[in-house]
Formats: C-alpha cells, structure tokens, sequence
C-alpha cells in the first residue's frame, strides 16, 4: 500500500498520498514541445573551426571555373578544316594526341543560324548537326600529318550505333571526343568512336567511318 501510495504520488504530485486506489487518480502527463526531426542540429563552431571550413561565398562564381585550355584556336581549326560559317561547328580543341584522338567544344548559343527553326518555342541543337560537329572533330585527327589526310580528299562516309541520349539547348557547352579505332591506308578507311559531352553527362554517342579517298559521300 505504501508502494502504491508512493507510486500515485510520484506520477501525480497535486494527489494526496492517502487516496484510495478505488478513486483511480489520473497520472498528469508532462508534454515536451514537438521537435522536427528533419531539421539539422545545431552546432556550436569555435573560431578555428570556422577558419577550417569551405566558405564559398569569398570567392565570387565567376572566378571558380577556370576556362578550358586552348590547344588549337579557332584559327588554327580554319587552316586544318575545310568548312566555313554556318557550317564550321567546332570552336577550339582544348586537348589533341597526334594521330590518335582530340578533344574540342562547340559553344552552343541562340545566335546559331538553327535556332529560329529547330525550334522558335524551345531551341534544341539538332542531332544530326551533334554528329556533323564530332566528325568534323574526327577531321582534325585524321587532317593531320601524321595520319596522312589532307582537306582535298577527307570525306564523312558513315556512321553507326548513335544514340542521343539528352537534348542540347542553347547556353550549353558541347565537349566532344574523337578517337580513332582502326586506320586502314590501303583502303582509305578509318574508324573512330565519338563521344560528346555536356556538364560531365553523355548527350551523343556512336561510330564514325571517315574516307580520305578521292570519292565519298560528303
């Protein structure tokens, strides 16, 4: 009886110790506020701390991201390459192996003479002019001496396995890889798989067949 005397009074301190268990006294309930359990804890930095960690804000965004190297400017592309406006979709090569691949962008605007057409609601890069900017850098590969092409006789001759995986907009930067798979001289043939790229994500892909005989297809 004492237990319970006991137990009552600490569950229900406003309850007289002597009352009856007959009574049934309701235990008061102590209500804790409610907490968001999403929300992040809070944490006390000291001074070194604070030091320690990124601060972002000090550096404006605009000085974060350097710009892409520059291997071969647009100059140099006009004396390999054989196209001109609107037609020449290749702005700079900012990575180049001799004989084996290159790497260049394509910047994409909303001056591109395709716009107004493809389309006046929603600009989107067409996705054979993706393929005709990689296999023109497929030309800055095999233009080269040490491959052995030249202007007058390098032809796109075909194409296989493309796949478009994200659209391209206006305000985009193209980043494409070209890289040469199987050369045949005898035949005047080679093979190279081209990848492009935007922010990091694949947005094209597929195989590319080049000719630098003195007949082709383009």
């Amino acid at each position: 009886m004492a237990a319970s005397s006991l137990s009552n009074a600490f569950l229900s301190p406003l309850s007289p110790p002597s009352l009856s268990l007959s009574s049934k006294p309701k235990p008061s309930v102590v209500k804790f506020p409610k907490t968001n359990s999403r929300s992040k804890p809070l944490i006390a930095l000291s001074s070194s701390d604070s030091d320690a960690a990124p601060n972002h804000d000090a550096t404006p965004i605009e000085l974060r991201y350097p710009a892409f190297p520059t291997v071969m400017d647009i100059n140099q592309i006009r004396e390999i390459l054989p196209h001109r406006f609107p037609f020449l979709l290749v702005d700079r090569v900012i990575e180049y192996n001799p004989g084996q691949s290159a790497v260049a962008i394509k910047n994409v605007t909303i001056n591109d003479n395709f716009f107004p057409g493809h389309f006046p609601e929603r600009p989107i890069m067409p996705g054979v002019l993706m393929v005709e900017a990689m296999a023109q850098v497929g030309g800055l590969v095999m233009l080269q001496p040490d491959v052995g092409g030249s202007r007058e006789n390098f032809f796109f001759a075909g194409i296989d396995k493309v796949r478009f995986r994200k659209p391209v907009i206006a305000g985009d930067t193209l980043v494409m890889r070209m890289t040469l798979i199987k050369l045949q001289k005898r035949f005047g043939i080679a093979k190279m798989e081209g990848k492009a790229y935007v922010g990091g994500e694949v947005v094209c892909e597929g195989e590319f067949l080049m000719a630098t005989g003195s007949g082709g297809s383009e």
